[in-house]
Order: structure tokens, then sequence, then C-alpha cells
């Protein structure tokens, strides 16, 4: 396995950087791993452990510890989307299917993930050095628990950490991810438990509301019961509070198929 950390930006200290996981042998699809954090810092568990069990199923992966506050928007998003290309201009090195790249975000790493599939070609994105469209675009998106509205069923820390508490209304809707989605909107696997606390399931609902209207490709999974930031419902990744969950925790082996089935086609 190739494992290094990358940095970004040759101006930038400690954060942001990329850890790599990729395997020896042939070409093969990468999932890039987004944790959570409410933009506040990145989630440890939801980061190695995801890589590697994106590993154990055939992908290559890495994980992106992007900008976190006091760094808002748009740093997070130009991280992201630096990621993305530079991961393509690596492809033939680090043996990388070019075209079967996917986002995996967590919480504020999917509103992340999904701004990178909704807002990947805007100036404010592109203008940074190093990026561009559609090279920094994802071939398909896995959000997790995501962040999604900045609206009533918003995660309002995840919002102030990102655009500060005097954002302006105009700004907020720009990052409410649900009325941005169009047909070119990357296809999308969602998952979400019916009673989280934190970020309502209707979050991942009104994104699935904008996939169906715009016809693109998706599949959402709500189980009933579990924790905001489960991760793998897993004893691996329980936080010593959250537990585990044997049926949530079927989400990876069913977004495993999922991609599977989407980098066939």
């Amino acid at each position: 396995m190739k494992h290094m950390r990358v940095k970004l930006w040759q101006d930038s200290d400690e954060r942001p950087y990329l850890d790599t996981y990729i395997l020896e042998g042939k070409q093969r699809p990468l999932v890039l791993v987004l944790p959570g954090g409410g933009y506040g810092f990145t989630s440890e568990r939801e980061a190695e452990p995801i890589a590697m069990q994106f590993n154990a199923a055939g992908f290559h992966a890495a994980v992106l510890h992007y900008s976190v506050h006091p760094v808002q928007h748009p740093m997070p998003l130009r991280d992201a989307a630096k990621a993305m290309c530079l991961l393509r201009q690596q492809a033939e090195e680090w043996n990388i299917a070019v075209a079967k790249i996917a986002v995996c975000g967590f919480s504020a790493g999917g509103h992340l993930a999904a701004s990178l599939g909704v807002h990947g070609d805007k100036p404010y994105v592109t203008e940074a050095s190093g990026v561009s469209f559609p090279e920094n675009r994802p071939d398909a998106l896995v959000l997790c628990y995501p962040v999604i509205s900045s609206g009533i069923h918003g995660h309002q820390g995840s919002f102030q950490n990102l655009l500060g508490a005097d954002a302006s209304g105009e700004l907020r809707q720009e990052l409410s991810l649900e009325h941005h989605v169009t047909d070119t909107t990357p296809p999308t696997f969602l998952w979400h438990t019916g009673d989280d606390a934190a970020v309502p399931v209707e979050n991942s609902l009104l994104f699935v509301e904008g996939l169906r209207k715009h016809g693109v490709p998706f599949e959402l999974h709500v189980y009933p019961h579990g924790p905001h930031g489960f991760s793998l419902a897993t004893t691996e990744t329980d936080s010593g509070e959250m537990g585990s969950d044997p049926h949530v925790a079927t989400w990876m082996a069913l977004c495993v198929q999922w991609l599977s089935s989407v980098f066939a086609g």
C-alpha cells in the first residue's frame, strides 16, 4: 500500500492535507473520504477506518483533512476541489481509474462532498491555484447523514463555523444545497437514520427530492434508529457512547455494491 501524507497548498502549515491509501497492482477506482466534524474539526472515526473498509472492498482510498474553523467558505470547498484535481493528476502513477473517483462525506463532510457535486464549476472554486473544472468533479457522491440544508432542518453549528454568525441570507441560500441540484449532479448514494437528533433525516430527503426532480440516479437508505456520527456502526468506530448496530452497519456493503454498479456502467 502507498500510504503517504500530501500537502495541498505550498503556503499552508499543517492543514489541509491528504492521506493516501493506494493499493498495489492493477488500476482501481478511488474513494475520497471527507470526515465530519461540523466544520470545526475532522473526525478520526470517519477517516482511516472508512478508507480501510474501501481498501478491503478493492478500492483505492484517500482521506482529506480539509480546512476548518476559523477558516471559512470557500476554503474547504477549494481544498476538496484541489484534492480531486491532484488525484487525477496522479492517476497514472497511482493506478487510479481517472473517471471512477467518488467522494464519500460524513455529516459536514457530506455537505462538503455535495458542495463539490453542485458548485465545483463556480468561479470562487476554480480561481484557486491548481483547480479546474471538470477535473474537480466527482464521478459519484456518497453522503452519510449529510448536512445539506441551512433552513429549518439545518445543523446551524456547521453553517456558523463555515460562514460565520453574520452570513447573509444569499450566502446561506448558496450553501443550502437542495436548491442547487441539476441534471449534471453526480449519481448519489445516501444513508441516514430516522431519529438522527443532530442532523435531521430531512437533509437527505431534501437532496433526494432534487436528484429525483432532475433525473439523477440515486440510492437512499433510511435506517430507523441510530445516533448522529455512527460512522461504520461497528465496534471498531464506537466512540464509547454510540455502541454498534449490525443492521445500520450494512450501509458499507450496500455502498460498495452501488459504487461497483455505477463504475461498471
